[in-house]
């Protein structure tokens, strides 16, 4: 119980700590959200190659970590519309890197390379996100828009961890995912999705979103945090490894702490941009879906 206690303790401290450092970069932007960025980057491209190792594959750390510096670094200056030609930099150095180096298997090196690369593309969408729409007071502060949508993300992912963690300790019965993760329940997933599209309704209210987009948007990011949590645990499950590391007291590495923004960032960023921002509309969508059909049919 003691060791229970301590660990539970870790875990809260820890936890703390690190959000508020979060909280503190994606306040201030510039520098200190570039220079997270890059933390994350060094740690999680070690973390996810030693995870594979343990499986027998052998990604390339080098390949992974050039690539995801320059993605982020062309990110923060302005220069997104770089990522495409990085990202095919990258997959032919993958390939590259296992021609000239021979190593065994060939094909899952080169898939795990790419992968690689491609998880750390979808952080940089935070740097995106940071920029959106123009400049907005509150509190009698001023800011630009994408500042507070980052933190609708932050506290609905922040809400949707804990009430999870909490109803599915405390009252789970039922395995939401009994081979890939058997301590995630259902009880507290529903705890969770709940929790997340309240406070996305609070905050969103704060913000100036309808409630129609508050809720659409903290649903996208409370089940994409989910489904990001669930496809970290894949990983490790497959690789035989119970924490991506051991860098966080209390929660493993920092893919452990950070799987949950993997997906919910871009799924966020995009229905902010065309859906909040520039006003796209499902009867618009619904025309576009009629307009490729005919031009496949005709």
């Amino acid at each position: 119980m003691a060791v229970l206690d301590s660990l539970v303790k870790n875990r809260i401290i820890t936890g703390f700590l690190m959000g508020t450092l979060v909280f503190l970069c994606i306040l201030s932007g510039g520098k200190w959200l570039l220079i997270l960025l890059l933390l994350f980057i060094v740690f999680a491209s070690k973390e996810y190659t030693d995870i594979l190792r343990n499986k027998g594959f052998l990604p390339f750390f080098k390949v992974i970590f050039i690539v995801s510096v320059a993605m982020i670094l062309a990110t923060a200056s302005g220069y997104n519309n770089l990522i495409p030609f990085i990202l095919l930099a990258g997959t032919i150095s993958s390939f590259l890197a296992v021609l000239f180096r021979g190593r065994q298997p060939y094909i899952a090196n080169v898939a795990t390379t790419i992968l690689g690369f491609l998880i750390a593309w979808m952080p940089c969408h935070i740097c995106l996100i940071r920029e959106l729409g123009p400049d907005v007071s509150l509190f009698g502060l001023t800011f630009k828009q994408g500042l507070y949508f980052l933190l609708f993300i932050f506290f609905v992912i922040l809400f949707t961890d804990i009430s999870a963690y909490y109803f599915g300790v405390k009252f789970g019965k039922h395995k939401l995912s009994p081979v890939i993760s058997p301590k995630k329940t259902i009880e507290g997933s529903v705890a969770g999705t709940l929790s997340a599209i309240i406070v996305g309704l609070i905050i969103g209210k704060l913000i100036g979103i309808s409630l129609l987009h508050s809720f659409t948007l903290a649903l996208i990011i409370t089940v994409m945090a989910q489904l990001g949590d669930l496809s970290e645990s894949l990983i490790k499950r497959d690789a035989g490894v119970k924490d991506s590391g051991n860098s966080l007291p209390g929660h493993g590495g920092f893919l452990d702490r950070a799987d949950s923004y993997l997906f919910s960032v871009p799924a966020a960023f995009y229905y902010i941009k065309y859906f909040i921002l520039a006003g796209l509309t499902y009867p618009m969508i619904n025309d576009f879906i009629k307009k490729v059909i005919y031009v496949i049919c005709s």
